[in-house]
């Protein structure tokens, strides 16, 4: 396939699009996932090679027979039994590159951090049956028009938890450049002329969908496109870009790095670490912390488009 060099997109690059870390990008290399090239030591990835990707992934998600593995699988890349954690790491959940970030900074501090790639429904479900040290959730609530409360008291009954802020992200829809079927809202979604694509069951975006269909009176099955999901913003993004969907939710950031996508802005999200409140004084919760409330930390973020850190590290709530 011809290279073109202006393209050429790095580890980092490749690992920040798919929301995961260097390691897992240098895994699926490893595994033959995804395919690369060299310039003389160095590994380089082309727009197909991550387009390739992010299609083969999504047949093997719909595919009831999975051969191989799925990089992203909570059970299959990360092995969450008790002794693991205990003996080897601190895993925190969530999709977003300010988690590998923090990951990666934690590790320096001497805190084995590790990381599962679950969307927020899962990632509380995950920390209330303990599987995971640390969860994030992006769930909006509509009738309160609040974030992620109410869903950490209902997925963690009886659980003293905190919830402290990672960031602030832009949520809403992409559609193709130019915007040539004029989506602009939520009722859009029931149009005959409009095909959407869909994210995961639990993932934050698919419930700002859902909540913002039920204040609407609308039913997802009656929504075309509805059932077609798959795992990532970047696939639904470059779903609506290829021309396979009209519509799909998803964050800001992403946006800009699909070609043949426009973003329409719809809801500010707040996005959230939540911990259990027994866990809050242990030394990797303590240096967690101190690690988000730093300087050197929130720098790293301040110059991306994308990232509101105003709030990082503050004590949100608890319950």
């Amino acid at each position: 396939m011809p290279v073109d060099e202006r393209r050429a997109l790095t580890v980092e690059d490749v690992a920040g699009m798919l929301h995961v870390s260097k390691s897992g990008i240098y895994a699926l290399i490893k595994s033959g996932g995804i395919g690369f090239y060299k310039v003389g030591r160095k590994i380089r990835f082309t727009d197909a090679h991550v387009r390739d990707y992010i299609d083969s992934s999504g047949k093997a998600a719909r595919s009831p027979a999975r051969i191989g593995p799925v990089a992203l699988d909570e059970d299959s890349y990360f092995d969450l039994s008790p002794g693991r954690r205990s003996g080897e790491g601190f895993i925190i959940c969530g999709q977003d590159l300010i988690l590998d970030v923090l990951s990666n900074f934690m590790r320096l501090h001497g805190v084995m951090a590790l990381r599962a790639y679950i969307g927020s429904y899962d990632s509380l479900v995950s920390l209330y049956h303990g599987r995971v040290s640390v969860a994030t959730a992006h769930l909006w609530d509509g009738i309160g028009d609040t974030y992620n409360i109410p869903y950490v008291r209902a997925l963690l009954p009886g659980i003293r938890s905190v919830i402290v802020n990672v960031t602030y992200r832009m949520q809403g829809l992409y559609v193709a450049r130019g915007n040539p079927k004029s989506i602009v809202s939520w009722r859009d979604f029931e149009r005959e002329d409009v095909t959407m694509i869909n994210r995961e069951k639990g993932a934050g975006s698919r419930v700002l969908l859902d909540e913002n269909l039920k204040l609407l009176g609308l039913y997802g099955s009656r929504i075309k496109g509805y059932d077609n999901e798959t795992q990532s913003h970047l696939a639904v993004a470059s779903a609506v870009g290829r021309g396979d969907a009209d519509v799909a939710v998803g964050n800001e950031k992403i946006a800009r790095q699909v070609e043949n996508v426009d973003f329409v802005p719809m809801k500010k999200e707040r996005y959230d670490l939540v911990i259990k409140k027994e866990q809050l004084d242990t030394p990797e919760v303590t240096t967690m912390l101190t690690i988000l409330r730093s300087e050197k930390f929130q720098n790293e973020f301040k110059s991306i488009g994308g990232y509101d850190v105003t709030d990082i590290g503050k004590l949100v709530a608890e319950t």
